[in-house]
């Protein structure tokens, strides 16, 4: 694909849906961040445990 096409087709999708698509996706991200981050599940906070830290994401 050529870069003519590329900017084509996304210019080709309105931009209160590409807005709606951006909103949605970080609703999505935030929510998952949030359940990750302050869950009491032990296995969901020993499998993200590493990675909030490494990142100062605060879980204790």
């Amino acid at each position: 694909m050529s870069s003519s096409t590329l900017s084509h087709s996304a210019a080709a999708v309105p931009l209160s849906k590409r807005l709606a698509i951006a909103i949605g996706a970080s609703l999505l991200g935030l929510s998952l961040v949030y359940f990750a981050g302050f869950s009491h599940i032990e296995a969901v906070h020993n499998a993200a445990h590493d990675t909030r830290h490494s990142s100062a994401f605060p879980c204790h």
